[in-house]
């Protein structure tokens, strides 16, 4: 009987240790709501099947997930463009820097209408909000250029960090309003037109393709410049639970879900090639 109890019991430690070893590794990874929180969910189950649980923590202010992955308090995060990593990374210590992992897809600027709803309609001293991280300004002011309503210094590039100072020619003398990125669509009434970055703009229930009164060109250098990407500290950069993220979003399922979305519309186009 006492051998039995002691078989029975290794054989339970044996089952423990067993158990133990197949759990699954949960992965904390931090979005912005729309679109890319809406893309995660998409591949939820894929991971799992991998090993990994995803828990995904939403995030509505741009400052914050950066230094919640730097401090391990999230995995990875998934919510910004190049410019905008490496003006974060020329900001903090190197042991703080971050490194983009896995490019998924591009969400195109655009100009919204405020007060107004044509730029037909633009008169000398009208306000234009934009938004006021130094990378995203720069880009909005690089939309309103192209827009030809300002003009820029001519060695200006997507990693210049630009504000309405630096601006050389407003014939609209056109009032250049900074705000957080978050609160632009909601700041809609009070100026007469906007650049809203496409996740708020969605979010807000704005379609970029049908509503954008001008639209950054999804063709040009700006679709490789501002692709969004899930970040990861330097020493997970080839991580297993990249290697499986990245296997599961490089999927047709993720691809015509992005390109399917008639929230999306216009708006969130991927810049991934499908895993053979």
């Amino acid at each position: 009987m006492k051998k039995l109890f002691i078989l029975v019991l290794v054989a339970a430690l044996l089952l423990t240790s067993l158990t133990a070893l197949a759990e699954n590794r949960k992965v904390v990874i931090g979005a912005t709501p729309s679109p890319h929180v809406l893309v995660l969910e998409q591949v939820v189950d894929d991971l799992k099947a991998l090993g990994f649980d995803l828990e995904i923590l939403t995030f509505t202010e741009y400052p914050l997930p950066n230094p919640a992955t730097a401090a391990g308090e999230l995995d990875a995060n998934y919510f910004q463009h190049l410019p905008y990593l490496n003006a974060y990374n020329g900001s903090v210590p190197e042991a703080e820097q971050l490194v983009a992992a896995i490019p998924v897809h591009y969400e195109p600027y655009g100009l919204y209408a405020g007060q107004k709803d044509s730029l037909d309609a633009l008169e000398d001293g009208d306000s234009i909000a934009v938004t006021n991280d130094p990378s995203n300004e720069t880009r909005a002011l690089l939309l309103l250029q192209d827009a030809g309503l300002i003009t820029l210094p001519e060695d200006v590039t997507q990693d210049s960090q630009l504000t309405a100072l630096d601006i050389v020619d407003n014939p609209k003398n056109l009032q250049i309003v900074e705000l957080n990125a978050e609160l632009i669509p909601a700041s809609l009434g009070d100026v007469a037109f906007a650049v809203i970055n496409g996740n708020f703009a969605i979010g807000a229930g704005l379609s970029p393709a049908r509503d954008a009164l001008f639209l950054e060109p999804t063709d040009g250098e700006a679709g490789k410049t501002y692709t969004n990407y899930v970040v990861v500290r330097a020493e997970d950069a080839e991580a297993d639970f990249v290697e499986a993220l990245r296997s599961v979003l490089y999927t047709a399922k993720v691809r015509d879900y992005i390109l399917n979305n008639p929230d999306f519309a216009g708006g969130v186009i991927p810049t991934f090639e499908v895993a053979e």
